[in-house]
């Protein structure tokens, strides 16, 4: 909900560039969370949207659980509950040269029990997936 380019941005920066005497360009991520359960990170980093999301892309092309999402859209906890999944997505900052970073994952399934299942499945050689392939729950 208006990840990097909130409506409020202009009214942050001139009450925090009073308070603290000089020019301010804040960084706000708000977060609506209305979750029963989930996990949802916040990372900001150096870079360009862009390239970021496409070596993510490329990184996790063959991760089953890791699903990194198109330009525009944004990870919901809802979208994971009671799955494996875990959902990232990146957007430009206002701040040239920055990236925000949005993931989320049930932290009962991939946080939890999921990820070891997972981890026991490559230990064993069985399929990584195996066992696995719950849809997630909505909501």
């Amino acid at each position: 909900y208006g990840v990097a380019h909130h409506r409020h941005m202009g009214e942050l920066d001139q009450e925090l560039s009073k308070a603290a005497g000089h020019d301010v360009c804040a960084t706000f991520t708000p977060h609506l969370v209305p979750m029963t359960r989930g996990m949802q990170a916040t990372i900001y980093a150096k870079g360009d949207a862009d390239a970021v999301r496409a070596h993510l892309a490329s990184y996790y092309a063959d991760e089953p659980f890791v699903h990194v999402l198109d330009e525009g859209e944004v990870p919901q906890t809802q979208h994971v509950k009671g799955s494996n999944i875990c959902r990232i997505a990146v957007f430009s900052d206002r701040q040239a040269g920055r990236v925000i970073i949005l993931s989320v994952l049930d932290n009962l399934m991939k946080g939890a029990s999921g990820q070891a299942l997972q981890n026991a499945n490559i230990i064993l050689g069985l399929p990584e997936t195996e066992g696995l392939g719950m849809v997630p729950m909505f909501p």
